[in-house]
């Protein structure tokens, strides 16, 4: 399945952990990769992301043609490093969250993922992102 979408990943204390970063057009999702990767982050995919279930975990890569690839928008499209590949452990939405909202979960190719609204153009965004996948894996060790 080929998703409109962003994936960049991070390493917390174990594997890369990946974060599909989902919007319109024009929503900020390449902006937010690009700062996200100023903080640590790395690029797995831009615009396109391949999705796959395998032993029933999420993962999602870069089509070659765009491998490698990031646009700027209004400026360029670079060449960067990026992952061959990541497991999806967060689907981020571009919106304008609720002030506390409820636990949310998105159904991809059958396997359910933590979802968080969050506004790309933020400051914030990247340690909000950073923040949530250590809250949502808190979460998920405590219901083991």
């Amino acid at each position: 399945m080929i998703r409109h979408a962003g994936l960049i990943a991070v390493r917390a204390g174990g594997p890369w952990r990946g974060l599909l970063i989902e919007g319109p057009a024009g929503a900020g999702k390449s902006d937010l990769a690009l700062r996200c990767l100023a903080q640590g982050f790395q690029l797995v995919a831009d615009d396109r992301v391949i999705l796959w279930v395998s032993a029933g975990r999420l993962f999602g890569r870069a089509p070659d043609t765009l491998l490698g690839r990031l646009e700027i928008r209004g400026l360029e499209v670079v060449d960067l490093p990026a992952l061959p590949l990541a497991e999806v452990a967060l689907a981020v939405r571009c919106g304008t969250p609720e002030r506390v909202p409820a636990p949310a979960f998105d159904e991809i190719l059958g396997v359910s993922v933590p979802r968080l609204t969050l506004d790309p153009r933020e400051a914030s965004a990247p340690a909000k992102l950073r923040r949530a996948l250590d809250h949502f894996d808190a979460a998920h060790k405590r219901r083991i």
